[in-house]
């Protein structure tokens, strides 16, 4: 009777061990993050905005405290951007367009970023009211997003290894639980080594442009128009053709309820002793590209062409999800 007991005490103590609770996965997330240098993670991330799907290469290097290399690879246009924080500030590399953007910022601080093993934790620990599950490989956790300039994409899926809390998967989804944006790792490494380069900006500008991209060849290439998707309450009252250096400014109006303007045309490749253009705005990551957001403006590069969004009546907010569409397809 009394090694019956026994037994059964052992077995309600094995079981008892191999549960973790959703407070004791968060402890754990906690001293990983006290304890790690830093990481070198590689993923693919999925837009499901527009009318179809876009997928980009991503490859993060972080190294504790506050150094970023993030590089944002389209894998159908071959064409990429990265963003760097370093003892400087914080920069934003197009190499193909040897341009660089200096921003006085806080990021990634400052909102949820998907495909950043901290702000990952960050989100969990934060929301007092994450959803928690246990699979028998992996701990999923649904929170709340910080994003600042994107209310529309409220929630998130988070999916980590049980062995090693390393992330697999982010759904981020509206608030009808769809998933807008997916990013899926690949492949992680905690406590990565770097060298004392390896954030610097002349540097990743030098070694991305080894790469030969389609937009090296710039000055052949002429743009088509594009139009954001349709706007509620909204229409287009003007469409202006100016002929510019580099080609054509194309100039849309819009009307109604929240007014704005939309300029495009061609960007222009600096010269190779270019150095950094200072931006006033925050940074903003619109999934497809990084821009630059103020109050009353919104400015991004994509696919070898400037954009501008500038409106009194159009929120940040509203700004980032216009510009989000713009990436489609051509329509009026």
């Amino acid at each position: 009777m009394f090694m019956l007991a026994l037994g059964l005490v052992i077995v309600l103590v094995l079981a008892a061990c191999g549960t973790k609770t959703q407070e004791d996965v968060i402890k754990d997330l906690n001293t990983k993050l006290e304890d790690l240098g830093g990481y070198k993670a590689k993923a693919k991330m999925t837009l499901q905005m527009g009318t179809e799907p876009h997928t980009y290469n991503v490859e993060v290097w972080h190294k504790e405290p506050d150094f970023y290399r993030v590089d944002l690879k389209n894998a159908q246009k071959d064409q990429n951007q990265m963003i760097l924080r370093n003892e400087e500030g914080v920069f934003v590399l197009t190499p193909a367009l040897n341009k660089s953007f200096k921003f006085q910022s806080d990021w990634p601080q400052n909102s949820s970023q998907a495909y950043l093993y901290e702000s990952l934790v960050k989100d969990i620990m934060e929301d007092k009211e994450a959803k928690f599950t246990s699979t028998k490989e992996h701990y999923v956790f649904e929170t709340k997003t910080r994003y600042q300039n994107n209310k529309m994409l409220p929630y998130q899926e988070i999916t980590l290894n049980k062995k090693d809390l390393a992330p697999i998967s982010v759904k981020v989804m509206d608030s009808d639980r769809n998933a807008l944006v997916t990013v899926k790792f690949s492949d992680v490494k905690f406590n990565a080594s770097f060298d004392k380069n390896d954030f610097n900006v002349q540097k990743n500008m030098t070694g991305a442009q080894l790469d030969k991209t389609v937009m090296a060849d710039l000055d052949n290439q002429e743009f088509s128009i594009k139009y954001p998707e349709d706007i509620p309450g909204v229409h287009l009252v003007g469409e202006k053709e100016v002929k510019i250096d580099s080609g054509k400014r194309v100039v849309l109006t819009y009307e109604g309820d929240k007014s704005f303007t939309l300029v495009q045309e061609k960007t222009s490749v600096m010269p190779a002793t270019a150095g950094p253009t200072n931006v006033t705005g925050e940074l903003v990551d619109l999934g497809f590209t990084i821009g630059a957001l103020t109050a009353n403006s919104l400015t991004w590069t994509n696919d070898g062409v400037d954009y501008m969004i500038a409106s009194n009546d159009l929120t940040p907010e509203e700004m980032v999800e216009i510009a989000r569409t713009v990436q489609g397809n051509a329509v009026k």
